[in-house]
């Protein structure tokens, strides 16, 4: 039996999942981590805990019996993006904890260069709105706060990265510096248009050239494992994409057009806009979404995210503690036939797309005494919803167009309530695959073809298969209606409200 490997390193935890050569996937394992809140709207991972949740994933999978180490032919990389740190280039070892996508901590620089009048130049090469999010202003911050870390990097023994790139150096015993393109277009110092580290860029958030990863294709012989406990040594590392372009590659969005809506700790949506770099009026960002090899210019993509949707919930189930498990929810929810007037903003780190205000804060209304954890938990996964209207309304006045039935994928995926929901609101159509672990799939798909274990995405596109649809209900009175509600709990969020 020869396998793809795939790791998707995930904001909460790390999955190791087996996929065979027609695309079935054999079985993953997932391992939580701890997350590190120093201060209100900080975020930090320890990356000694994410190495360590990959090596206990890898050990599970063939605990587990799901294939041997010499079964493996080849390995896929995906991860949470935008997540920045600092490592000695000669050990490994980190110097300080990763910044995590969701850490607002740079949020007073970032609004300083906005009003410098440089976020349309930053926006022109990068696609990127000016915003904490994106990887630049960590690895400033990271450089400043780390002490010695500035003079270390002019001297060469800094490597700085998104955590595919991390990754990548670990699993080739530090033979390999390098980041997919894809991972790269999130950091907003690299040029869309060059595919390469942009030098006003790297002025402007003060990165130096030297400690930045080589960029290289999606997929490919990217690298060869090397002194990793529990893999043989030579395995290619032939995949790697960052997560929401993983899943949009998992779900088959080969063609332009295509989209999907990841539900996980955020919820994420792409639209492939081909190989055209498509500006955005309405909040949106642009961004690569792969390359492939071969091809010179890369497959381009509209995003807007959401920063909480599943992380609503385990906000419900760690700090308000009113269900036990995730799963619980949608039982909780259905409990009510509706959230009888509770809103529940989940800004709680800031918002998304399209609005980007990272100093709004969540908020919940609509309280009385009749209102209950029920409420409260339909009220969770109507927001989930609601701020996903908000992104494909944004995508569909910048195509000029409706938007086809909507693919959906992620944990969330599979609660049924949830993409009833999604599809009432919505108006539209949404399909989920028959693995809606697709950001996996992706990563062994881009591996794969690496390799030539397909020949092309053609191949692929017969391997990708719908499970269940859920057809619109709602009639456009209600949904209209509804919708204003939203926008009005919304604005009440909003930093200026």
């Amino acid at each position: 039996m020869k396998v793809i490997l795939a790791i998707d390193q995930g904001t909460t935890g790390t999955t190791v999942a087996v996929m065979n050569a027609r695309g079935n996937l054999l079985g993953s394992v997932n391992h939580e981590f701890p997350q590190i809140y120093p201060k209100p709207g900080w975020v930090e991972h320890d990356p000694n805990d994410i190495w360590t949740s990959v090596l206990k994933g890898i050990r599970a999978v063939f605990r587990k019996g799901l294939c041997k180490p010499s079964d493996i032919v080849c390995i896929g990389i995906t991860n949470q993006r935008e997540t920045a740190l600092l490592w000695e280039r000669h050990s490994g070892r980190p110097l300080a904890n990763a910044i995590v996508w969701q850490c607002r901590r740079t949020s007073a620089f970032c609004e300083g260069l906005r009003r410098k009048g440089v976020e349309s130049m930053v926006r022109d090469r990068t696609g990127l709105v000016l915003d904490p999010y994106f990887s630049a202003s960590k690895f400033r911050w990271l450089l400043d706060a780390t002490e010695g870390a500035r003079g270390r990097a002019k001297s060469g023994d800094v490597a700085a990265g998104t955590i595919d790139a991390f990754l990548l150096h670990r699993l080739t015993g530090g033979a390999v510096h390098a980041t997919d393109v894809s991972n790269a277009s999130r950091t907003s110092l690299m040029n869309l248009k060059t595919l390469d580290w942009d030098p006003e860029l790297l002025k402007l958030f003060n990165v130096p050239r030297g400690i930045l990863p080589a960029i290289v294709p999606s997929s490919g012989e990217l690298g060869f494992t090397s002194g990793v406990r529990g893999l043989p040594d030579g395995i290619p590392i032939s995949g790697i994409a960052g997560d929401q372009q993983s899943a949009l590659f998992g779900q088959a969005g080969f063609e332009r057009g295509a989209a999907k809506c990841t539900f996980g700790t955020g919820s994420f949506i792409l639209m492939n806009t081909g190989h055209d770099r498509m500006h955005s009026d309405a909040g949106l960002l642009s961004t690569v979404a792969w390359q492939l090899p071969g091809q010179k210019v890369p497959v381009y993509a509209l995003e807007g995210g959401a920063f909480v949707c599943g992380a609503a919930v385990q906000w419900l189930r760690d700090q308000l503690g009113i269900i036990k498990s995730a799963p619980d929810i949608e039982s909780l929810a259905a409990q009510v036939p509706d959230a009888a007037g509770v809103e529940f903003v989940p800004a709680l780190t800031g918002l998304g797309a399209p609005h980007w205000d990272p100093e709004a804060r969540g908020i919940i209304s609509g309280l009385t005494r009749g209102a209950g954890t029920a409420h409260l938990a339909r009220a969770t996964l109507e927001a989930m919803a609601l701020q996903n209207v908000d992104i494909l309304r944004a995508m569909e006045r910048d195509l000029g167009r409706r938007m086809r039935a909507l693919k959906v994928d992620g944990g969330a995926a599979a609660n049924n309530l949830l993409m009833q929901l999604q599809a009432d609101y919505l108006g539209r159509e949404i399909v989920r695959p028959r693995v809606i672990e697709t950001t996996v799939a992706g990563a062994c798909f881009l591996a794969g073809l690496g390799v030539g274990i397909w020949k092309d995405v053609d191949a692929l596109a017969k391997v990708w298969r719908a499970e269940t649809t859920f057809p619109s209900r709602m009639g456009a009175g209600p949904r209209r209606r509804r919708l204003e509600a939203w926008r009005l709990a919304v604005n009440r969020a909003k930093s200026s409200a």
